[in-house]
């Protein structure tokens, strides 16, 4: 696949520092590979603890100016930047094609997503305030004013390399904060190409910072930013024990987290249902990214009295897919990230058919497509003992469960460490109330498949992670509250 954008300066191939962009201290380089053909096409500096302590020198001597910025000029900065980025979205959505594999219309559909945070956030800048307080006696006045947290530290993902890092970046620049962010390391021409629109929509050199390194050279880079105390927020979207470790190491400075971490969604189907709209739904939730999303479906519990049926329609739609690269206008399905990925996927249905589980349709790779296709896959049978019971296949396998019993199910449902996303199918408005009360998850579908926006509140409980992104609290997870009260008022 060609990369041919409108705009080649997007493609952006050094670090972003203190409004230069530059080569890594130590000059050393790595390359990014083109999932779908297993071969680099571009590098990028390998950065280290240099280059973050570099960023954060110039988060850190930006930040009192930027703060100082009136809430109206950071909602107009914000504003410029995603009237950029809408501007550009087919040059932003070849980028991600390219790096992270996914069909060249979902890329640029993630590219409106990532957007709609950056206008969501804009909006709600003008918007901060705080409370007065009734003071319990005369002459005192109370006060709460929210306040920007200071430097942030924003670690993404691959598997959305846009909406990730603009739904950590818009709030802390709404709220007042300044940057320093890593992109993945399979992913980071996008973020490369959102800091350099951010430059052009005219937000301040420190402000933002960006600073890209391999996986083997990822650790030194953050942790700079987890040992020092001018750092007061991080936030981080990845897997549980990675989230973890962020957390133990940042509790000797007291950072204030956020921590979108892995799942291991249910999705329940119960004999009242509307199938058709169940299948939509599913096909929404599981497949979107060939499955490598954190709040794909991952056990889907179908009612004995539906799950014929159920399985038929889905099985259709699932054998319907067409998986091939981004280059293909037809395509639905893209490869892998990487062969650990692929690897994953077929560990997984090895283990369901080797303890009972019957393959329905797909189960394979697709080599003539390139090593990291995999066929998307319907399977049966399942049961606990299996690991995607226990492990979040991040791929496109659909593992059906059997039940009968509503409490049951319920009880399987919860039974994961996890708690991001849980959904269900049910026409009883009673069974509805009791199902939203009783699952365990920081957001539940209620007949729908796809749950997330920029106005509603993103994140997970218990393993899953804590803090929310989006929405209004989405911007409190980047401000203080501090206290004020004067007195001598009556005199």
């Amino acid at each position: 696949m060609p990369l041919t954008l409108q705009r080649p300066d997007l493609l952006r191939l050094t670090h972003y520092i203190d409004g230069r962009w530059c080569e890594a201290v130590g000059g050393a380089r790595f390359e990014v590979d083109d999932p779908a053909l297993v071969r680099a096409f571009a590098s990028v500096p390998d950065g280290d603890a240099r280059d973050a302590a570099a960023a954060l020198e110039a988060a850190h001597a930006a930040f009192p100016a930027w703060r100082a910025v009136s809430a109206r000029e950071r909602s107009r900065a914000l504003a410029r930047w995603n009237a950029l980025v809408l501007q550009h979205k087919d040059d932003l959505g070849r980028l991600i094609s390219r790096e992270q594999g996914k069909p060249l219309g979902e890329a640029v559909g993630e590219i409106l997503y990532a957007a709609s945070y950056i206008e969501w956030f804009a909006g709600e800048a003008p918007r901060i305030s705080g409370d007065v307080i009734a003071a319990p006696m005369a002459g005192r006045q109370m006060l709460a004013v929210k306040e920007p947290v200071g430097v942030i530290a924003a670690i993404s993902p691959w598997n959305f390399p846009a909406a990730m890092i603009a739904r950590k970046i818009a709030p802390a620049l709404a709220a007042g904060c300044t940057v320093v962010a890593k992109p993945a390391e399979d992913t980071p021409l996008t973020a490369l190409a959102l800091v350099a629109l951010a430059e052009e929509a005219g937000v301040p050199p420190g402000v933002l910072n960006l600073v890209t390194a391999s996986r083997a050279n990822a650790a030194s880079v953050v942790d700079v930013w987890l040992a020092d105390a001018r750092v007061r927020k991080l936030t981080f979207t990845g897997s549980t024990p990675v989230g973890q470790h962020l957390a133990r190491e940042s509790a000797t400075t007291l950072k204030k987290l956020s921590l979108e971490l892995g799942g291991n969604a249910p999705f329940l189907v119960f004999e009242d249902a509307d199938l058709d709209a169940a299948v939509d739904g599913l096909m929404a939730a599981k497949f979107r990214n060939a499955g490598q999303t954190c709040v794909c479906p991952n056990r889907i519990y179908v009612h004995d009295a539906v799950h014929d049926a159920f399985v038929a329609k889905l099985a259709a739609r699932v054998a319907a897919l067409k998986v091939a690269p981004a280059t293909d206008p037809l395509a639905q399905i893209g490869p892998l990230i990487n062969a650990k990925a692929v690897e994953k996927v077929e560990r997984h249905v090895r283990d369901a058919l080797a303890k009972g589980a019957t393959l329905v349709t797909g189960g394979q790779r697709l080599p003539e497509l390139g090593p990291n296709f995999h066929q998307p896959t319907v399977l049966t049978g399942a049961n606990d003992d299996m690991a995607f019971s226990r492990e979040e296949t991040f791929g496109p396998v659909a593992p059906v469960f059997r039940f009968t019993d509503e409490d049951a199910v319920v009880a399987a449902a919860n039974g994961t460490p996890y708690g991001l996303a849980a959904y269900f199918y049910t026409r009883d408005v009673r069974r509805i109330a009791r199902l939203a009360a009783a699952l365990e998850a920081g957001l539940v579908g209620i007949n729908e498949g796809a749950v997330s926006s920029e106005a509603a509140p993103f994140g997970g409980i218990k393993a899953s992670g804590y803090g929310r992104e989006g929405s209004r609290h989405g911007l409190d997870e980047y401000m203080q509250l501090k206290y004020l009260c004067q007195g001598g008022l009556d005199g």
